[in-house]
């Protein structure tokens, strides 16, 4: 069943709010942990990168199966969704808990300790985010009602995101774990509140799940916007990797300011939303996702230039950076949605498309991660020994390879996708 009625804005804060804390744990995750271990517990980067590889490979490979559970208990009842979204969210607030402050020391033991944690993390968060994903779908409409679905779910995503950039920074990590697992029950008990999605329907009109789980690979236009949703992801995931190496390093920023930089770059991203959401209805998805694209290539290749000192200018790239990242949020999600709709898939395989999305997610962190730490080790760069050769190795990586994917994903987003959707348009 698709919603004609455009969603009001207390509906969609109420299905949008878990997207605060969902996004709340993935700055830990994928910002703040590798900088945790690397300077509290003395991890070795290869090490780390290799720690970290492996766990997200893991998580990303469990993605396509936890889309297809979600579609199983989209079939059965909201109830049976609720319910396991639910198990799924302590579990979550257990393991963030678990891998800031570990119960054991000793190299061998906290590598153990880690993977094990990120695992678990990993995993309820995966359930919890593909259901949530799977249920904005299946509420349907067009483009720019698709459009606001997800930028409701990513405007929260983004306050989780701030709150998550400057506590640690201001009030410590415990007080970051508290007000995480609080807003993770809030935003469970708004999703119970949120519109409902048609769920059930007969038996027969269902393929066997086994069907299902593979059932997006057979869609071209699925697989040409997963190229381009990887080529992006992992210009993305690079430089959020590196981040806090960059401003510690590279910048010689103090401490407090960290959190000035990471809270820029999201407020702007939340603050364009609504103005990149206006583009969609007078461009499109994809046009406006190329614009995007297009101007964080422009304004995050400065960074390169940047040294010590700089803080001021890298300021003014965050911010722009993040009204570009505004794009990234709201629009692949709603593109998805479309592409689910387009093939006739709607309300019983969103839970499909979904995984195998957030498989492409993870891989991009993966790759990043364990890809970029180790390489940036071999080349000479240590944290906190500011050579010459270490320092232009991070600059490298942290903007320049970046910037060189990002062209790419533009590239791919035109030809794959807005120039066979122009032939077509002229038949």
């Amino acid at each position: 069943m698709i919603r004609t009625q455009p969603i009001h804005a207390g509906q969609g804060l109420a299905y949008g709010l878990l997207g605060l804390p969902l996004a709340f744990v993935a700055l830990p995750l994928y910002v703040l942990l590798p900088n945790h271990y690397a300077r509290e517990f003395g991890m070795p980067l290869a090490t780390l990168g290799s720690v970290l590889l492996a766990a997200r490979l893991l998580d990303a490979i469990s993605d396509p199966l936890l889309g297809r559970l979600s579609d199983h208990l989209f079939g059965r009842s909201v109830r049976a969704v609720l319910a396991v979204g639910a198990v799924s969210a302590g579990v979550l607030a257990l393991g963030l808990t678990s891998l800031f402050f570990p119960a054991v020391r000793g190299a061998e033991a906290l590598i153990a300790w880690a993977l094990v944690a990120l695992l678990i993390t990993y995993t309820a968060y995966s359930q919890l985010s593909i259901a949530h994903q799977s249920w904005g779908a299946r509420l349907g409409g067009d483009e720019l009602q698709r459009g606001r679905i997800v930028a409701w779910r990513e405007g929260a995503a983004l306050v989780g995101v701030v709150l998550a950039s400057v506590l640690p920074a201001l009030l410590g990590l415990p007080v970051m774990l508290s007000v995480f697992a609080i807003s993770l029950l809030l935003g469970w008990w708004a999703w119970t509140r949120a519109p409902r999605p048609a769920v059930g329907g007969s038996s027969v009109d269902r393929p066997p799940q086994r069907a299902s789980l593979w059932r997006p690979w057979g869609r071209p236009a699925f697989r040409r916007l997963l190229a381009v949703f990887m080529l992006n992801g992992i210009a993305s995931a690079i430089p959020a990797t590196l981040v806090l190496f960059f401003i510690q390093d590279r910048l010689q920023s103090p401490p407090a300011q960290e959190p000035m930089f990471l809270a820029a770059y999201f407020v702007c991203a939340a603050l364009s939303i609504p103005l990149w959401l206006r583009a969609v209805a007078r461009w499109g998805l994809a046009r406006t996702w190329l614009a995007g694209m297009l101007l964080a290539i422009t304004v995050f290749v400065w960074t390169a230039f940047l040294g010590a000192g700089d803080a001021l200018p890298f300021l003014v790239v965050c911010a722009l950076s993040g009204v570009a990242l505004g794009t990234d949020l709201a629009l692949p999600s709603a593109l998805l949605a479309g592409v689910v709709a387009a093939e006739g898939d709607s309300g019983q395989h969103e839970g499909a498309y979904f995984g195998w999305w957030n498989f492409a997610t993870k891989l991009n962190l993966a790759l990043a991660a364990g890809l970029a730490l180790p390489l940036l080790g071999w080349l000479g760069y240590t944290p906190g020994i500011r050579s010459a050769d270490g320092l232009q190795t991070l600059g490298l990586a942290y903007a320049v390879l970046p910037c060189g994917l990002k062209l790419l994903a533009a590239a791919a987003l035109y030809w794959l996708i807005l120039r066979p959707a122009r032939s077509a348009a002229t038949l």
